[in-house]
Formats: C-alpha cells, structure tokens, sequence
C-alpha cells in the first residue's frame, strides 16, 4: 500500500501530464487550424484545390495507383533479399585480414566507393539503358528486373558499410576469447561476431529499408508502371494532378509504419544517441 506521500507526488504527475496533454493537443489543434486557414485563404486556392484534390479524379485513379503500388512492393522485397545478401559479403570481403586477401578488400572497397557516390537516378539510368544495350545472353530486359537490379547494386554499397561498422564495433577480445577456446576465424565471425553486429544494425537496416521504399518509385523512369507511372498515366488521362497527390498519400501510408517501428526498435535497443558508433551506416546519409 503506497504511502499518503508517495499517493499525493502520483497524483501530482498524473495531473501534470493531463495538463501537458491538453497544452499539446490545444496547441497542436490551434496550429492545424492557422495553417488550414492560410491554405485555402490564399488567392490561388481554388485553382489549386481543382487541380490537385479532385475527389472524383481520386476515386477513378485510386485503384490504378494502388496496382502500381502493389508493384513498389514486390520489387522493395525482392531488392530488401538481395541488398542484405550483397552487402553481407561486401561488409565480410571488407574485414578480411592478410596481405593475399587484399584483391578482395580492394575490389570490395572500390564497389563501395563507386556506387555510394554515384546518383541512383544515374546508375538507373545506366543499367536500364546500358545493360540492354550490350545484347548479351541472359541480360534482363525487363524494366522492372532493371530497375530492381540497380536498386541492389546502389543500396548493397550502403548496408556494406552498416554491416561492417556494426562487425567493427564488436570488442576484438571476444573474438581473441573465441579463438581460445578452438574456434577458427571463420566460426568466431560466425557464432559470436555477426550475431552481435546484425542485432545491433537492425534500427539502421530499416531506416535503409524506409528510403529503399521510397526510392522503389524511381524505376518509373525505365518505363515501369508502379504507382508513380501509373499517376502519370492517370494525370495525362484527367488532365488533373491529383493522382500524384493519391501517390503520395500511399506511399506515406506505407512509409509511416515502418518508420514508426523503426523508432520504437532503435530506442527499446538503445540505437538512439550512439548512431556516431556506426558512421558509416548508409541510415546516416
């Protein structure tokens, strides 16, 4: 049974946080408001509220987009696959140590180097048009396997380098710990290193997996009807903008639980406030 003191602090804070609650949603009511009010104030309004929110136009695009969305998904999950199994041996290649090895390092270092820097527009652009263009046997035509295929390599060069400065700040002794006890390099990167490196790279891993969701959208640009193709063609046929305002809406309604989820995991892990120790994380760009 808390005591009469102990009793009157929780009803202390229980009114205090009713009171910060009530500020928050008042203010935050009161914010809404004046900036509703400025919006449809201004005097191009009407015009705008014609051409970007259409309820009619909505309705008639909304199911076209949500098929092209469908898309976004199917190419986010099938790149998330082989971005992880990429930047795994990137991350691994990167690690290695010896002198015979430094080919490996080299080539994987360069990987890293060349697709962190260039513009995922770009190498889109390059693989899309490029690859088709050699006409070897086997290369895909297909614009959403291109797309996909330039997803992986532009974002595999990122969640490298989380991989690895996740591998690098696992404390060297307890490599030295296992290599006592028998264990060879490979079952000590194995069994107790990587373990330890992906649960701590998680918050960064989704963060990359939010932009890979978004960035999904891009293959638009090879000719591929996902939801931003498919605004496009629906804003073309209406003469109206609203389907990107309904492509957007989508693609935040698929964007928000992830990174909720992602906030949640990273503090209940205690990520946030030591993302300094994953500086290369490709979350941090």
């Amino acid at each position: 049974m808390p005591s009469e003191r102990q009793q009157e602090r929780d009803a202390y804070r229980r009114s205090r946080a009713q009171r910060s609650t009530a500020v928050a949603v008042l203010s935050t009511i009161a914010l809404v408001a004046v900036a509703v009010l400025a919006l449809t104030s201004s005097p191009g309004w009407p015009r705008v509220k014609a051409s970007f929110f259409d309820w009619e136009v909505a309705q008639e695009s909304f199911p076209a987009i949500l098929q092209g969305l469908w898309l976004n998904i199917r190419v986010m999950a099938v790149s998330a696959v082989l971005i992880v199994i990429v930047a795994m041996g990137l991350a691994l290649a990167r690690t290695l140590r010896g002198p015979v090895f430094f080919p490996v390092r080299a080539l994987a270092t360069g990987y890293v180097d060349v697709f962190r820097g260039l513009p995922l527009i770009l190498v889109l652009l390059l693989v899309g048009f490029g690859l088709p263009g050699l006409r070897l046997q086997g290369i895909p035509t297909s614009a959403v396997a291109l797309g996909t295929l330039a997803l992986v390599l532009t974002y595999s060069a990122y969640v490298a380098e989380v991989f690895r400065a996740g591998i690098e700040s696992v404390h060297p002794s307890q490599v030295a710990a296992a290599r006592s006890l028998g264990l060879t390099r490979a079952q000590a990167m194995q069994h107790v290193v990587l373990p330890q490196a992906v649960r701590r790279v998680v918050p960064p891993l989704l963060n990359d997996l939010v932009a890979l969701s978004k960035d999904s959208g891009l293959i638009s640009i090879l000719g591929a009807i996902d939801a931003v193709r498919a605004a496009q063609i629906e804003t073309a046929r209406y003469a109206n903008f609203t389907p990107y305002v309904v492509a957007g809406v989508l693609f935040v309604a698929l964007t928000i639980p992830l990174t909720r989820f992602t906030g949640v995991l990273a503090r209940r892990s205690g990520w946030v406030g030591a993302q300094s120790s994953l500086a290369g994380g490709g979350a941090l760009r």
